[in-house]
């Protein structure tokens, strides 16, 4: 015969060490188990996050790369235009301020771009439709 370590009671062959466990140890395993899960869901969570965190600097670093390598790209066009510009016998100052007028122009196009689309941020349908309309 051999003794629950739980209580101090002698075991007999027939009886189910489960059954003498008492509602408030179930209580307290449960409990137990809620917390060591609580407690596995905020370590994902701060993995997850550190993840997320280092992605985010890693898509801004190649924001920041792509932002300049289309810089240049650019930059090298506008040099190509103003060369090809000089090679067909315009002088350099007058294909300069072509390049500049050129550049100004498509910052204006692109500044009445976003001046039209940033309507689209206030959300206008939605607001529409939440006013109420008694005369419909």
């Amino acid at each position: 015969m051999s003794l629950d370590n739980t209580k101090g009671k002698p075991l007999t062959e027939n009886a189910d060490p489960l059954s003498e466990i008492g509602v408030l140890d179930d209580i307290r395993l449960l409990g137990l188990a809620l917390k060591t899960l609580v407690h596995d869901y905020f370590q994902l969570a701060g993995l997850e996050a550190q993840r997320a965190g280092r992605s985010l600097v890693t898509m801004l670093i190649a924001g920041v790369m792509f932002a300049l390598l289309l810089n240049l790209a650019w930059l090298g066009l506008v040099v190509v235009a103003i060369l090809a510009m000089i090679e067909n016998g315009i002088a350099l100052s007058s294909a300069i301020l072509l390049a500049v007028a050129g550049n100004l122009l498509l910052v204006l196009l692109c500044s009445m771009l976003v001046r039209y689309k940033s309507r689209y941020l206030k959300f206008p349908a939605l607001l529409r439709s939440l006013k109420s309309n008694p005369e419909s």
